[in-house]
């Protein structure tokens, strides 16, 4: 019989599948442990793609939602003008769904032939060039054309292979009605504009009325006691005349011509006359300057002097302010302008009101007005001596609305209204606080050449 012994067993096994031998316990931690690490990143990389999962679905119903609510078709093609995408807008305008437009060409969508060739040399090179602004009739929904203008821009991969182009388009007629609604939106605007600077010109009108009516006052009663002297001496160049016909002798003449004193009549009608026309004219003058200031604004470009336009401001503010507001004017004596007399002197109006308001608080308020004459511009200084403006200010004066003056003493309107007639002019209108004290605001205009 021979020797049969068993069969040797695996070094580092036991008898049974799957066991080891000579195994310590470390051995065995270190196992687990790496089991745990390696369980513990599954976990965190199952976490993250859950995380990233999320931001791209939210990035996709983000993209959707912008997608859906655009009011511009969009088409998305390939590179060789394959529809792979549209929205909602497209669905809508050609009434078919955008499960029937994928994998069609994009000429499929034009009106007519004239339209398909249009396209093709427009679009024929998809992904190489933008085009912009380009007007193409689309078939709707009603099976009409309805002239579209479409944008084009090429899309790339992010390697940056060209992929195809995404188009973008409106009806023009939508266009046109916003241009409509637009132009409507800025006529209303300049209409608003136009009222806001006619109240604002009543405004200081109705805080001048004194004045000129002090102004209108002089002339007017001058002309009214011219006329009652001169109704005077007609009832006795009408008794003298009524003797004369009914041939009274000549020392009853006389005697009457004495009595009646004739002679200083004769003497005294034309002073008289020529005063009376000269109130008139006085007067008429100063009414025309009304409503030259009080008219809407009108494209006025005629020569005036500007010295008689800021006398005349500065006359009518006066008679209608404190009487210790003093101004003293040094001008020269002619100032030769271009441009609307009334709005200059809307300016020097608002400027004067302004130092007048600005110096009330004083014993002895004061405005100096100079200018300074250099290379065919004039500089208009108005100096007061009041407290000046605080440095925030400054920079706001100009600012439509902005007023430092208590409710219901002013709109904010005329320093703003008043820069913009200066601009209009051609000039400029600045403002500082003056290194001796009180505020300081110079106009600078282009005098009327000679000639």
């Amino acid at each position: 019989m021979s020797d049969q012994r068993p069969p040797a067993k695996t070094p580092g096994h036991t008898g049974h599948p799957g066991e080891l031998i000579a195994v310590d316990e470390d051995m065995w931690m270190d196992v687990i442990h790496k089991m745990d690490e390696v369980y513990s990143d599954l976990l965190q990389y199952e976490v993250a793609l859950e995380e990233k999962n999320a931001k791209l679905e939210e990035s996709q119903q983000f993209i959707l939602s912008v997608l859906t609510s655009m009011s511009d078709i969009m088409v998305v093609c390939d590179r060789n003008g394959v529809i792979e995408d549209v929205n909602r807008s497209l669905v809508d305008f050609c009434g078919r769904e955008a499960a029937e437009l994928r994998g069609r060409p994009i000429y499929d969508l034009f009106a007519d032939d004239v339209s398909h060739d249009r396209a093709r040399e427009l679009l024929g090179s998809f992904g190489q060039a933008a085009v912009h602004d380009c007007e193409l009739p689309l078939r709707a929904r009603d099976r009409s054309a309805v002239p579209v203008s479409l944008n084009c821009t090429p899309r790339f991969s992010s390697i940056g292979k060209t992929l195809g182009m995404v188009i973008t388009g409106r009806p023009v007629g939508e266009l046109r009605k916003a241009y409509h609604a637009l132009r409507q939106a800025h006529e209303d605007l300049k209409r608003t504009q136009q009222q806001l600077l006619h109240s604002e010109k009543m405004a200081s009108l109705g805080r001048l009325v004194a004045g000129v009516a002090h102004e209108l006052n002089n002339p007017i009663s001058f002309v009214l006691g011219n006329v009652h002297a001169l109704k005077r001496y007609a009832e006795r160049l009408e008794r003298y005349l009524a003797a004369m016909h009914r041939g009274e002798p000549r020392e009853v003449l006389e005697d009457l011509r004495a009595e009646l004193r004739i002679d200083r009549i004769l003497a005294d009608l034309p002073p008289l006359i020529e005063g009376t026309i000269e109130g008139a004219e006085r007067t008429r003058d100063i009414v025309d300057g009304l409503k030259r200031f009080s008219a809407i604004d009108r494209d006025e470009n005629r020569p005036f002097d500007l010295t008689e336009v800021v006398e005349r401001a500065v006359r009518w503010v006066c008679k209608a302010s404190r009487e210790n507001f003093r101004v003293d004017i040094d001008l020269p004596e002619n100032l030769p302008l271009t441009g609307s007399a009334g709005q200059m002197q809307q300016v020097v109006m608002n400027l004067v009101q302004n130092a007048w308001d600005a110096t009330a608080e004083l014993a002895e308020p004061r405005l100096d007005i100079t200018a300074e004459v250099e290379k065919g511009r004039v500089r208009l200084h108005f100096h007061d001596n009041g407290p000046g403006l605080a440095p925030e200010i400054l920079d706001r004066i100009f600012d439509p609305f902005f007023t430092t003056k208590p409710v219901g003493m002013g709109t904010g309107l005329g320093l703003a209204i008043s820069y913009g007639i200066v601009e209009r002019h051609g000039g400029r209108l600045s403002v500082a606080n003056d290194p001796a004290g009180g505020a300081l605001f110079i106009i600078d205009l282009p005098l009327l050449a000679p000639g």
